[in-house]
């Protein structure tokens, strides 16, 4: 839920592309730190930074997710953002099944498909109107993100705050560039709203749900954004989908609705049958 703010944020902090990354990172990190320094002061227990290599694959691949983003929220409409990054629950399926050997169903195969489609319809009603390169973006951010929680799931690590370290190299890549186009945020209270408050928590949590839930069922709760989402920036903007991005977004949005309530009938249906099982004394 926290995550569905964040486009909306960012197009109201109103700036230039490179200097929101570099605020926006650099909050995050700024955040991160100071709480897991605080947990370190007064617990033993708190989780490292970076848990080794499986860590640092992690923190990589949400760094570039998070540079990809935002070049994305510059280059394309909000509907065909959000509705890109809804593939990133098929994506995770594909890398479980390729990595993990977690062989999707039929069912889940079919889903597969059915949103493969739907985001080729959005691709393909960007070409000739300048959003391409941003809807390719925003494919690039869904599968980096599919990736790392993939090795969260292989890793069985607490990476909640690899996550949130990560956006250090994207905020560096944002100094790099701003020191060369210049600093530009009209409403900086909006990105430090976003940067401080609303990422710092939805990436925790959204880096630690592996631990306890498969890999694409992680990455189906992006589908709150993808709902939600459009619906703020229209609210706000005034900014009507295009009939591609209507069309290829309702493919995705009903075949990752169906997909989760089938996900959830078949296991209550597993959880039923253990149930009836009797053991002998």
């Amino acid at each position: 839920m926290a995550l569905t703010v964040d486009i909306p944020l960012i197009r109201l902090a109103d700036g230039d592309h490179w200097s929101i990354l570099m605020v926006r990172s650099g909050l995050t990190v700024i955040v991160a730190l100071v709480v897991w320094g605080t947990w370190r002061l007064f617990s033993r227990n708190a989780p490292a930074l970076i848990p080794g290599r499986p860590g640092l694959a992690v923190a990589a691949l949400y760094g570039l997710s998070a540079v990809t983003f935002i070049g994305a929220v510059y280059n394309t409409t909000t509907a065909n953002l959000v509705f890109i990054l809804a593939f990133n629950s098929m994506f995770a399926a594909l890398l479980s099944w390729v990595f993990l050997k977690e062989r999707p169903r039929p069912a889940t195969l079919i889903a597969m498909a059915a949103m493969f489609a739907g985001v080729l319809i959005i691709v393909g009603g960007s070409i000739g109107t300048g959003n391409l390169a941003g809807d390719l973006m925003a494919l690039s951010s869904a599968f980096s993100i599919a990736l790392a929680i993939t090795i969260t799931r292989a890793s069985g690590r607490d990476m909640g705050f690899a996550a949130l370290v990560a956006v250090a190299l994207p905020c560096l890549l944002g100094a790099f560039m701003t020191a060369g186009t210049g600093y530009r945020i009209e409403a900086p209270w909006w990105i430090v709203l976003n940067g401080a408050v609303v990422i710092p928590i939805s990436f925790f949590c959204l880096a630690n749900g592996p631990k306890y839930l498969p890999g694409p069922e992680v990455a189906m709760f992006y589908l709150l954004e993808t709902v939600l989402a459009p619906i703020w920036v229209w609210m706000i903007f005034k900014e009507v989908p295009t009939r591609a991005s209507l069309v290829g977004g309702t493919i995705l949005v009903v075949t990752l609705v169906a997909h989760s309530l089938w996900q959830l009938h078949t296991g209550r249906r597993r959880r039923r049958a253990a149930g009836t099982i009797r053991h002998p004394v």
